[in-house]
């Protein structure tokens, strides 16, 4: 009961907006062979271009195929894709940075230097090199962006490690005689996960732009599944024509990558504490006062 409160509680914080966005897109992904009205890959090429119409909501791209279709499924393809990258990135990420603030010394400086390179190289250039080594498909996309993300996540595992480790309580726990596997599985670990999620809800508007740049240089998620970028990578020649269908997919990537963010952000500053010299602790100050020297009067 306390966790489904303090659930809502923390729901009610987030933006609104946001909120609504990412729960349009989660429920459409996770329910996309449901919702789609048409088969996303289906060629009609009589009717190939045509626009909004009772059959085909948002019309039909320059196959034939449904574009509502196509958005919805897209959406589970984009979010899919998403959870992926940031779980595996993560699961690198603070096995390394945990390892790294339990052990400290060389093995400290080994792995950071090791993460130091990683920050070093920009993500996009970490994916495009992998891509060019394994080729360009669904699964070694996940893993080039996992290869790219995972640096951050180190550096934050670490930082949250060495202050968990520097707390009392980790010093009574090596007295009483705790093991090492104990103190880093029980008592580390999941002190340290709370500030990567922040840090993975931040980044997941990143991730799905990235994964939607990759599919759109034709490296990533290959046709005919559908794919944000990749619906914006074949309407591109029709933008003139048509420009509906390069609009609908490029609305719905923004929408989800603001979203993401906007719900990021608000995630890690409900996190912080709040100052003790706000607006509202001063005015309470300067009543408390006020009314002291009246009593005192």
């Amino acid at each position: 009961m306390n966790i489904a409160s303090t659930f809502l509680g923390a729901l009610k914080r987030m933006p609104r907006a946001a909120v609504v966005a990412i729960g349009f897109f989660v429920f459409a992904g996770a329910f996309a062979p449901f919702l789609a009205p048409h088969d996303p890959n289906a060629q009609n090429l009589l009717i190939a271009g045509e626009g909004p119409s009772t059959a085909h909501w948002l019309g039909v791209d320059h196959l034939g195929r449904d574009t509502l279709s196509r958005l919805i499924m897209a959406a589970r393809t984009s979010l899919v894709g998403v959870c992926l990258v940031l779980a595996l990135a993560h699961s690198i990420g603070i096995a390394i940075g945990t390892i790294a603030g339990y052990r400290r010394g060389w093995t400290d400086e080994v792995l950071m230097r090791i993460v130091d390179v990683g920050l070093a190289i920009p993500s996009l250039i970490v994916s495009l090199a992998v891509i060019g080594i394994f080729g360009a498909s669904y699964w070694n996309m996940i893993l080039a962006l996992a290869l790219a993300w995972w640096p951050g996540s180190a550096r934050i595992s670490r930082a949250v490690a060495v202050n968990a480790m520097n707390r009392p309580h980790m010093e009574a726990l090596r007295v009483l005689g705790a093991s090492p596997l104990r103190i880093y599985f029980v008592h580390l670990l999941p002190a340290t996960l709370g500030a990567v999620l922040v840090y993975a809800t931040a980044d997941a508007g990143a991730v799905a732009l990235a994964i939607a740049t990759l599919s759109f240089l034709g490296l990533g998620i290959q046709p005919p599944t559908p794919e944000w970028g990749q619906m914006l990578v074949d309407a591109l020649p029709y933008l003139e024509a048509d420009p509906r269908q390069v609009m609908l997919p490029g609305i719905a990537l923004t929408l989800a990558v603001i979203g993401f963010n906007i719900l990021g952000e608000a995630v890690a500053l409900n996190r912080v504490p709040k100052p003790l010299g706000s607006a509202l602790l001063a005015s309470r100050r300067r009543v408390t006062a006020l009314w002291t020297k009246e009593t005192a009067v």
